[in-house]
């Protein structure tokens, strides 16, 4: 599946009455709220997890300048050099934002 279906409700116009009903729960303590239906998240639950399969970061395509060694070590890889450059450089980014990372990564 690789269409994305974004929903957006900016053009669900809030009528008077729903108004009155939205400001009358925001005004509502969050103790007179029933969540006995909601089931408590255990560590079990998040072991199980999976990231959105449906998440697909934004791409921006460009014109990039690289030595020829580069590109001919990421194509003798096989297909999806261009993803491995990716993932190689968004790794290096990842490291550079998050210091604990980079001390990670050295050592290996």
């Amino acid at each position: 599946m690789t269409k994305i279906v974004r929903k957006n409700l900016s053009g669900s116009r809030l009528t008077p009455g729903r108004k009155r009903r939205l400001e009358k729960l925001s005004r509502r303590p969050d103790s007179e709220s029933n969540t006995s239906d909601i089931p408590e998240l255990t560590e079990k639950f998040w072991q199980n997890a999976v990231r959105n399969p449906f998440y697909r970061p934004l791409k921006q395509q460009l014109t990039l300048r690289l030595d020829a060694d580069i590109i001919a070590w990421l194509r003798r890889q096989g297909r999806g050099y261009q993803t491995r450059a990716n993932a190689l450089l968004r790794d290096a980014m990842l490291g550079d934002l998050n210091p604990k990372r980079k001390r990670q990564v050295a050592q290996r």
